[in-house]
């Protein structure tokens, strides 16, 4: 199925898909998109759609307005759940923002505003995030008594290190844009009315380079991220083997050597 067709079924993300393949997801549910389940569950679809859509080329994740980017889990059916229904809530949100990492194509989110809870988890799902000056990022979960469930004790530390995570999670202390930048939660900061250009130019920049390059340079990167050394180089190895087996490996080398513009075409 093409991105496209599934607009008509889709409630909680707004689809666009711009001419140089580059679709922005905008996540448009009422309450400062709260993620329920329906929601969740439409995220997961239109990554996997998009992962088996080759007029896709690269992904923006926003949203509307500069007040909320997520603002967390929806927490209003939290008191109905036991144990057993807790950590099925975790994995169903897990499995989403799974989706996402595993597109083996570019993912930029643009944080307009809160990115709390699972909108930070969200957002760490992405490959690159830039942030408004309005954002703020936050992990609030213990004020409820609850943990990070949704992929944040797993990717926070992983990008700003153990220390700093420990303190946001155990603290709950939320950090804006410039904070954010500085320990490496985010790659870029804009003002408000720059933050989509920002985004797209960046994904324009990206989407002129190899895509099977960038596919597996992501490949290398997320799954190494689990390996020691060893395996990891071995790993680098396998995905720059099968680069060297493509055609846009022999095109990216010719052009450089004519010194014209390279042309690839994902083969």
């Amino acid at each position: 199925m093409k991105l496209l067709e599934l607009k008509d079924s889709i409630k909680n993300l707004i689809i666009e898909l711009e001419e140089n393949g580059t679709a922005i997801i905008t996540m448009n549910r009422p309450k400062a998109n709260a993620l329920n389940t329906e929601m969740l569950l439409e995220i997961e679809k239109v990554f996997k759609c998009m992962a088996e859509d080759d007029t896709v080329k690269g992904v923006i994740v926003t949203a509307p307005g500069e007040k909320f980017f997520v603002a967390g889990a929806d927490i209003n059916g939290f008191l109905e759940l036991d144990g057993m229904g807790g950590r099925a809530a975790s994995k169903l949100a897990q499995d989403a923002f799974q989706a996402i990492d595993d597109l083996e194509k570019p993912v930029i989110a643009a944080v307009n505003g809160y990115a709390l809870g699972g909108g930070n988890e969200i957002a760490m799902a992405c490959d690159i995030r830039i942030a408004s000056t309005k954002a703020v990022f936050g992990q609030p979960e213990v004020n409820l008594g609850v943990m990070p469930c949704f992929g944040g004790t797993q990717r926070l530390p992983r990008l700003v290190g153990y220390g700093i995570a420990k303190e946001l999670i155990f603290t709950a202390r939320q950090v804006k844009a410039d904070e954010a930048y500085r320990i490496g939660l985010v790659n870029k900061v804009v003002e408000p009315e720059e933050l989509l250009p920002a985004a797209k130019e960046m994904m324009a920049t990206i989407l002129t380079k190899a895509p099977l390059a960038i596919a597996m340079s992501k490949v290398a990167i997320n799954k190494g991220k689990d390996l020691d050394m060893v395996d990891g180089l071995e790993l680098e190895r396998n995905c720059n083997g099968l680069l060297f087996s493509t055609q846009d490996k022999n095109e990216g080398v010719s052009a450089f050597i004519e010194k014209r513009e390279a042309k690839f075409t994902g083969k």
